[in-house]
């Protein structure tokens, strides 16, 4: 993949989770997929494995955001050999009827086509009150 066929699959990532569909999303990932969520996030920072984050988000959106869904507004892609940097901005609604609007750095990197890690920066405090509560 050249980079803008990863950026490409990194608009479809987005476009995904504005729709709440979790199995689209790591539809474009390894089944090694990591995760790493900077600051301090319940649980620590470094989850692997392609379906246990399927199952997380899941559980996680479906059970505090309406729709189960994340509207992602990409803002700038940089993209470099098999990293794609993603400047974001998620807007949702909680269950409970709060504004649920980050921002995200998102660092991706691709292995063979597909996306086999992402590290993410956001607000981890607004997460925190209105998330992981």
């Amino acid at each position: 993949m050249d980079a803008e066929e990863h950026k490409a699959a990194i608009r479809r990532v987005a476009e995904a989770f504005g729709a709440g569909d979790i199995d689209a999303v790591f539809a474009e990932a390894t089944d090694d997929f990591e995760f790493t969520l900077a600051g301090n996030p319940p649980g620590g920072g470094t989850a692997r494995g392609k379906q246990a984050m399927v199952d997380a988000i899941k559980a996680l959106f479906g059970s505090k955001l309406e729709g189960g869904a994340i509207a992602m507004t990409v803002e700038n892609l940089i993209a470099e050999g098999d990293f794609v940097v993603e400047q974001a901005r998620g807007r949702a609604r909680t269950v409970d009827g709060n504004d649920y609007d980050n921002v995200y750095c998102r660092v991706w990197r691709f292995r063979d086509g597909k996306i086999a890690a992402l590290t993410e920066y956001m607000d981890t405090e607004l997460a925190r009150r209105r998330l992981w509560t």
